[in-house]
């Protein structure tokens, strides 16, 4: 197995050990009590934070252009995400038979599903960048392999 192979399976391990620490804390949480959620609620967002640091730090320090960009890339997004949802969902989603909160809420909720849908499609890139990776790696090998048997069909 190549380098960026063996870096694949220690990030397709990290994602399986996230989604499983997701999926648990959102079970203990719908079984608990509402300050419990609060507690674990403010957990994530600190968790959240402080991964949203790392990629201002990637953005601001990284000696890799690439990095800063993708950082970039990453946060841009997340920071829109979150103004759509703070700021225009509950607008978009209002009646005159809703409340701000219930508003708030539907918003919310509707949030959480895209976001949900977009981990999805996350991880389907992210299978096809890999995959497209590892191929490019082994048109690299084949390339050289040929050229190294050139070279002894030359030489020979």
């Amino acid at each position: 197995m190549k380098l960026s192979q063996e870096i694949f399976a220690i990030k397709l391990y990290e994602l399986e050990r996230q989604y499983a620490d997701m999926l648990s804390r959102l079970q203990i949480c719908q079984r608990e009590d509402h300050q419990k959620l609060s507690e674990e609620l403010q957990r994530a967002k600190e968790e959240y934070k402080n991964k949203e640091l790392i990629l201002q730090n990637n953005i601001k320090n990284s000696r890799s252009k690439a990095v800063a960009a993708l950082s970039d890339a990453q946060l841009h997004y997340f920071n829109e995400a979150r103004d759509i949802l703070q700021h225009d969902l509950p607008e978009y989603l209002h009646s005159e038979d809703s409340s701000l909160s219930e508003d708030q809420a539907e918003a919310a909720s509707l949030y959480a599903e895209y976001a949900v849908d977009f981990a999805i499609q996350s991880a389907r890139y992210a299978l096809i960048a890999a995959m497209t990776a590892i191929d490019l790696q082994m048109t690299c090998e084949e390339e050289k392999t040929l050229q190294n048997k050139s070279r002894v069909e030359i030489s020979g």
